[in-house]
């Protein structure tokens, strides 16, 4: 009998396991109550104007953007706070738990792309285990097919990464 090589194994498995972590990403927004706190992660230019987008579907919303690189000139909108200390996906949960805390907040949504949402939820029920945490994913809509297989790829190796307890990755 003979033996399938190791490499052959690791690769399979890589290859499956990209596919689930691609399928168990939310396909779609969740749908969204009008008093609903809406957390974007920064990082992507399709982030902020989606968030955006959603929160003026809301009655009573809010908005915050989290993270580094956050558009200092659109805090004249009402409803809408920035925090820009963070730097890593896994500072934006801590950063999202403070201000979870603060404000008793039991339901939050978190926007990011599609890629991301996977390691930013990982991240996020790991640090608000009881909280409510709906994904609104960003679509990565008219990005060419190598460019979005070689963000997916990444997102995922640190997905795994993150899931061996490397939380800033």
């Amino acid at each position: 009998m003979k033996y399938i090589p190791a490499s052959l194994v690791f690769i399979c498995c890589f290859i499956f396991g990209g596919i689930m972590f691609k399928t168990m990403t939310p396909p779609k927004c969740e749908k969204l109550e009008q008093t609903d706190t809406i957390f974007v992660l920064t990082g992507d230019t399709r982030r902020i104007p989606y968030a955006l987008k959603k929160l003026d579907s809301l009655q009573y919303g809010n908005l915050y953007i989290i993270g580094a690189g956050a558009p200092q000139n659109i805090t004249t909108k009402k409803h809408i706070a920035i925090e820009s200390a963070s730097k890593s996906t896994y500072q934006n949960a801590l950063a999202i738990k403070k201000i979870t805390d603060q404000e008793h907040l039991k339901r939050i949504v978190i926007v990011t792309t599609e890629d991301h949402m996977n390691r930013a939820l990982y991240l996020l029920r790991d640090t608000l285990p009881d909280t409510d945490i709906i994904a609104c994913p960003a679509s990565l809509t008219g990005m060419s097919t190598p460019l979005r297989l070689k963000r997916w790829g990444i997102e995922y190796i640190k997905y795994i990464v993150t899931m061996f307890g490397i939380k800033e990755s």
